[in-house]
């Protein structure tokens, strides 16, 4: 199984991927930053409906300092929402924010209260690292789900992405008795020949969710990443494959249960089909995204290069000896498995 062992530096976004995120509308000046945020005055441990501790923590401010972040934040969700509308945040309401010490991303968590209904939303503030926005875009470009996400000098605003977090969904679903058990496998493998293409790695189960919506007969599915920070920068191929996380290992025999080897193959192809429909659709965006990202450091140097072996090997050729960056290795990938040959059988 797969264990990532260290963790993983933050790289910070260079003027080409800056500029990109200009032309792109994914940039705009912000009434609240990160650092603002991480001036609490106090906090103390979230706990879910089980009391089972969520590893986030509720943080407090001084009332004078909660009132003015309060303010910028409704006008924060304005700007991911409504394009910068303000006339809708007189009755929006910063009523808590929490923070996560666990993984890369130090995130805080925001819950934006509708003071007219009480109904509630969430978006994350994350410090912006170029792994996290390059892991954003290519989910945007080559996955069935669009992202939503602003940037502003070191601050990272994305919006919440609903469902049910994988590791409660194998806790508490997976062997529930309607559920439909072989569409969970299909969609499992097709998540996992997503980040393999686009060399998204750390799918261990609390960074995806499962998403359920009811059909006229059944339940379709979705499993969506919600975790970007560990994109292209693990050198091991396994880091980059969910199959082969420990934690994901319920899910995993359940497709081998299920599924027959030739089922498999054809949910793979169907998958990079589509994923090469969509690449096709947005090639001169994801051209410029892939030009900043080969010209870009977002792993270290032993890291590529293991990759780079690990991929020959895997695809059987020599043609990622060529490759100078990660933004290489990454483009090669997608071509390979997109383009060319669809990638050895797994």
């Amino acid at each position: 199984m797969t264990v990532i062992s260290r963790k993983k530096l933050n790289y910070p976004i260079a003027k080409r991927l800056r500029h990109y995120l200009h032309q792109y509308d994914r940039e705009t000046r912000l009434p609240v930053t990160y650092a603002e945020l991480t001036r609490t005055s106090g906090s103390f441990p979230l706990l879910d409906r089980q009391d089972r501790d969520t590893l986030w923590e509720t943080v407090f401010y001084e009332p004078q300092a909660l009132r003015e972040l309060s303010e910028g934040l409704a006008q924060v969700y304005a700007l991911l929402k409504t394009g910068g509308d303000l006339s809708f945040t007189d009755h929006l309401l910063a009523d808590r924010i929490d923070y996560c010490r666990f993984g890369n991303s130090n995130p805080f968590r925001v819950r934006i209260v509708n003071q007219l209904n009480d109904n509630y939303d969430y978006f994350y503030v994350k410090r912006a690292d170029a792994s996290r926005v390059y892991g954003l875009e290519l989910e945007h470009l080559l996955s069935p789900n669009s992202m939503n996400y602003l940037v502003h000098e070191d601050t990272l605003i994305e919006e919440h992405i609903v469902g049910i977090p994988g590791d409660d969904f194998i806790r508490d679903h997976l062997q529930r008795p309607h559920l439909n058990q072989v569409r969970i496998a299909k969609e499992f493998v097709k998540f996992n020949e997503r980040c393999f293409a686009r060399l998204l790695g750390d799918m261990r189960a609390y960074n995806y969710v499962v998403v359920a919506t009811p059909d006229f007969e059944d339940e379709q599915y979705r499993v969506r990443a919600i975790d970007f920070d560990q994109q292209s920068y693990e050198g091991k191929k396994t880091m980059y494959m969910p199959q082969f996380f420990k934690d994901n290992r319920a899910v995993v025999m359940l497709c081998s249960k299920l599924l027959e080897a030739e089922t498999i193959r054809q949910y793979q192809a169907e998958e990079r089909t589509l994923m090469a429909r969509r690449a096709r659709s947005e090639r001169y965006r994801l051209k410029d995204l892939m030009d900043c990202m080969r010209r870009d450091e977002i792993s270290p140097p032993d890291k590529v290069e293991q990759l780079k072996r690990e991929l020959n090997q895997h695809h059987t050729t020599e043609l990622f000896t060529a490759c100078r960056s990660m933004g290489d290795v990454v483009r090669l990938n997608l071509q390979l498995m997109l383009v060319g040959r669809a990638g050895r059988r797994r």
